[in-house]
């Protein structure tokens, strides 16, 4: 286990310059300021009244101390985030498609973890840092490694570099070894880095919830997902309507009367969308962004989403039908299909045309009759240019007056 004198383990050696001489070993710039910082850190340790206030402080202290040795040494880059741009340098502005862009860049650029992102994060209990692990090595002896956890062990064990084994890794690590987003540890795919992000919680369970057993990379993740087990009234202070949970609550907020603008926007051209599929094809469209697919072997269609993707396989191969009907024996894949199929046990129509007064029992149908109104001939036959207003219509013309099957 490794032990580092607390006067020394502090937030602001992260401000401390560290360079490597032709020998490997490292040394540190403004010897004089470093004493007069080691006395501020102590006067102000001894200063605090509260322990576990001064055990946060020292161990985000050691984290960052990690964090610098981890990222002098080896070939680790840290990923301030990733948006519609790219991924994000943590150190400077500039954003890459491909993280492997991404790398050389900070590796060339950049160096330790002065001024970078994650030092201003002061609050342990929120403390993480992304790092991509692509190909990675030590900077001393050229010596590869699958994990941070093993290179730790390494950098602490055969070059004596200062590293804590004794408190919970907050690094989250990511590979990427190919156009395909995965996890490196189980392989599941992924189409955004969010969702890969929120994955890695499987793996990284230094806070676990008591109640579900899901883990989490820090405390402050851990206190988000708690709030989805609390349940009781929970109001909606601008409609009054009234949810089971505070999560629930804070999506009809935000799906609801959140300005649109906000929602689903661009990060190249910061143009708005209401929902996220138009901001896919805009990306796509515009921007010219490959937007990952995802195909199935089965039957070779493809889905832009993993969602869509993982509804096909359930539905239509394994054929999963959970959904039982209470009043014959049919069953569905979702509950919206099974209550669109009650409408013909309860006859209820409770979707009535403004014009002529008919009533149905789908808004679907209902839409579909409104096109009548408005003279909306769009099924148009391609021999003789006659137009109708329903599909079934255009099917039966292009059966008997042209002899095809469609």
């Amino acid at each position: 286990m490794g032990e580092g004198r607390e006067e020394t383990a502090h937030p602001t050696l992260s401000s401390i310059k560290t360079c490597r001489q032709p020998d490997g070993n490292a040394k540190t710039k403004g010897v004089k300021h470093v004493t007069k910082v080691n006395k501020r850190i102590k006067r102000e340790i001894e200063d605090v009244s509260e322990p576990k206030v001064r055990q946060r402080s020292v161990e985000l202290s050691r984290h960052l101390i990690n964090v610098r040795e981890i990222l002098t040494w080896s070939n680790a880059t840290p990923i301030r985030s990733h948006t519609d741009i790219g991924y994000l340098c943590c150190y400077c502005n500039d954003y890459f498609i491909d993280p492997a862009d991404l790398k050389r860049h900070t590796l060339e650029n950049h160096e330790g973890i002065n001024n970078s992102s994650f030092t201003k994060r002061r609050d342990l209990n929120a403390f993480y840092v992304k790092v991509d692990i692509t190909g990675l090595s030590c900077r001393l002896c050229n010596g590869e490694f699958d994990t941070i956890e093993t290179l730790i062990i390494h950098l602490k064990d055969v070059h004596k570099k200062r590293l804590f084994t004794d408190i919970k890794n907050h690094l989250i690590s990511f590979k990427f070894e190919n156009d395909v987003l995965k996890c490196f540890i189980c392989s599941s795919k992924f189409s955004r880095f969010k969702g890969l992000l929120e994955h890695m919680n499987l793996h990284c369970r230094n806070f676990v919830c008591n109640i579900c057993d899901a883990g989490f990379v820090n405390r402050k993740r851990l206190i988000v997902h708690q709030e989805k087990h609390k349940t009781g009234i929970f109001q909606c202070e601008i409609c009054l309507e009234e949810f089971s949970t505070l999560p629930k609550k804070k999506l009809h907020i935000k799906s609801i009367h959140k300005p649109v603008k906000f929602r689903n926007k661009c990060g190249y051209c910061n143009e708005t969308f209401k929902d996220y599929h138009q901001k896919l094809k805009h990306l796509t469209v515009v921007h010219q962004v490959e937007q990952h697919a995802y195909k199935c072997e089965a039957c070779d269609r493809v889905y832009r989403t993993r969602k869509s993707f993982r509804v096909h396989i359930q539905r239509d191969h394994l054929l999963q039908r959970p959904h039982h009907c209470s009043e014959c024996d049919k069953t569905f894949y979702s509950g919206s299909a099974l209550k669109c199929h009650m409408l013909k046990h309860t006859g209820l129509r409770e979707f009535q045309c403004d014009v002529c007064l008919k009533s149905y029992g789908r808004k679907s149908t209902l839409r579909d009759h409104m096109r009548i109104h408005a003279d909306d001939r769009r099924f148009k036959c391609e021999h003789c240019g006659q137009a109708f207003v329903q599909k079934c219509s255009w099917r039966g013309h292009m059966r008997a007056k042209h002899g095809e099957e469609v």
